[in-house]
């Protein structure tokens, strides 16, 4: 998903460039006194390295549900199922659908654009329905890091079998979530996360990972209604 690649690079400069000068520092659980630029920095450059791999993850969120992230570099798309809805993003269209009714409905609007930032919008229903996106765990860490009186501490686990860098952040102001816990792992994917966004408690754990997807990934759901509203084609719902 080139849009999303490129934005988080961008991010992900800026929360460095920002930290590099404020030099705030924080301590993990062995009590070593680490920076918060060289944290976020870590972290940022995983989750961004992962918008340039092909792979596919399964995660497990409360109540026994299930959601995925698959990406794919030839050709550039990404896809994030989640309980209720679907949301698939390539280079010619954002497509979100819901598929909590009989009939499930998919909206096709732009794509967004090649070296423009995506609005962080098009993930809101996913954080409500249980699923939080890496483009979200970032604004959470740049949050984090910029927040003089937020607490940091850094420990390591294994999630899925993977090794994984974890923060585990409190007392955070003028953000989605006052606080959270996430993990990273060393390929980039996002490996679990606890917290509460935007007023919902959120619990994702990686249950699977693999460096292939399967076209299948991106199709829409089975007998769904599309309705295209991209500016070039107007609404053609079928």
């Amino acid at each position: 998903m080139p849009a999303v690649s490129i934005s988080l690079r961008v991010l992900a400069g800026a929360i460095i460039s920002v930290l590099a000068v404020s030099g705030c520092q924080a301590l993990d659980d062995a009590g070593r006194v680490i920076g918060r630029a060289d944290l976020v920095n870590d972290l940022a450059a995983r989750l961004d390295r992962s918008t340039e791999l092909t792979y596919s993850a399964d995660y497990q969120l409360t109540g026994g549900r299930s959601a995925s992230i698959s990406q794919s570099q030839d050709p550039l798309r990404a896809a994030y199922t989640y309980p209720g809805g679907k949301l698939t993003v390539t280079t010619d269209a954002t497509t979100a659908c819901d598929t909590s009714t009989k009939k499930p409905t998919c909206t096709l609007t732009a794509p967004p654009p090649a070296n423009a930032k995506p609005s962080i919008t098009i993930f809101t229903d996913m954080n409500k329905r249980g699923l939080v996106t890496p483009p979200v765990v970032i604004g959470l860490l740049t949050a984090a890091a910029l927040d003089p009186d937020a607490t940091i501490r850094q420990y390591d686990t294994t999630v899925a079998g993977r090794h994984a860098t974890c923060v585990e952040v409190g007392q955070l102001s003028d953000a989605p979530a006052t606080g959270f816990d996430a993990c990273i792992t060393d390929e980039g994917a996002l490996g679990s996360f606890t917290g509460t966004v935007d007023d919902t408690d959120v619990e994702v754990a990686l249950s699977r990972y693999r460096e292939a997807v399967e076209s299948s990934a991106f199709d829409l759901p089975a007998g769904a209604g599309v309705v295209d509203r991209r500016p070039e084609a107007g609404q053609s719902p079928t």
